[in-house]
């Protein structure tokens, strides 16, 4: 059974591959991804916020020592708060990628074009496989267009591509106006490859202290269909890898991704709940179902719930409406 896949110009041997996740923060950890079979692992994020503090003295475009700004940079963690500082960062990778053989993705996590982008060539440098962009951002400001947003990240994917040489790949949130142009653009800028989508971590209200109470909880296979439905209206239609991120908790969850169209499928909450040896279920869940279907690659799975070939507005609409009807009273 050939499960073999390409991501961002590199061959794989399966889809399944590990999510930016606290499993990237130690080598051990790395170590025992690789050991359990997955195909690559992306590391956990360098943040802006950390990079500008580091060499700017500002967060969020506000220096650091400004006693009148002291609420809002008390929202961002201190800098001791962090896995690693940005030059642990790079030493990590270096350290990393010399002692595991599967493809390493480094990962910069931020909302602006500024010159904290600049650390991609050391990450580069330090000898990662290629790059996971994270663009991060609720667009709050009621003067702020869509289309100026979108353009925002286009302009700042294609200073990137400018900066570095290894693949990069977007990942993205589900909550732009057209995602479908967005991506298109994304093509033209020159990104190898889309992940959808990013996870919005909203913070709930204390209600005896009357603060956010910001707390990150796994995701489950209620948030797969939203990915689903994207991965299955880009497949075919656009020239970037796509990796599903998001909502696989099972063998089954993966073979819908493969369906629909995704390259890989990154996993990060089933390997946190399970451990690293699940990768090992999902492939094998894979290989079953291919067997069982009598197909000899996972090439001829792939896209097959595609709509590229579909009237993709009509195809939704009219499984909108059948959804509607479908609930019985």
């Amino acid at each position: 059974m050939d499960t073999r896949t390409s991501y961002l110009g590199m061959r794989l041997e399966h889809p399944f591959i590990a999510g930016a996740s606290p499993l990237g923060h130690h080598l051990d950890s790395i170590k025992r991804l690789e050991d359990a079979g997955c195909a690559a692992v992306v590391l956990h994020s360098l943040f802006e916020e950390q990079i500008s503090r580091a060499y700017s003295w500002r967060v969020a475009d506000i220096n650091v020592f400004e006693k009148d700004f002291a609420d809002i940079l008390q929202a961002f963690p201190e800098p001791e708060e962090y896995p690693q500082s940005p030059d642990a960062y790079a030493e990590h990778v270096y350290r990393v990628k010399r002692a595991v053989g599967i493809p390493i993705i480094g990962s910069l996590n931020g909302r602006t074009g500024e010159s904290w982008l600049r650390f991609a060539r050391v990450i580069e440098q330090a000898g990662a496989d290629a790059l996971e962009l994270n663009l991060y951002e609720v667009a709050t400001q009621l003067n702020a267009s869509s289309m100026a947003i979108e353009e925002r990240v286009v302009s700042i994917v294609r200073e990137l591509k400018a900066l570095i040489k290894i693949p990069i790949a977007v990942k993205l949130s589900p909550f732009f106006t057209a995602l479908g142009h967005l991506a298109a653009q994304l093509d033209s800028a020159g990104a190898d490859g889309l992940v959808l989508f990013n996870r919005f971590y909203q913070p709930d209200f204390d209600i005896r202290t009357m603060k956010a109470a910001p707390q990150a909880e796994l995701s489950t296979r209620a948030e797969l269909l939203l990915r689903l439905r994207w991965i299955a209206i880009l497949h075919g239609r656009i020239r970037p890898s796509l990796a599903l991120s998001g909502g696989v908790a099972s063998a089954e969850d993966g073979i819908k991704a493969v369906l629909a169209g995704a390259d890989t499928i990154q996993v990060v909450s089933a390997l946190l709940r399970h451990g690293p040896g699940f990768v090992a279920t999902l492939r094998k869940g894979l290989e079953d179902w291919l067997a069982w279907h009598k197909m000899n690659t996972v090439d001829e799975a792939r896209g097959l719930m595609g709509l590229a070939s579909r009237d993709t507005a009509s195809f939704e609409r009219g499984n909108y409406i059948r959804t509607l009807h479908s609930w019985q009273s």
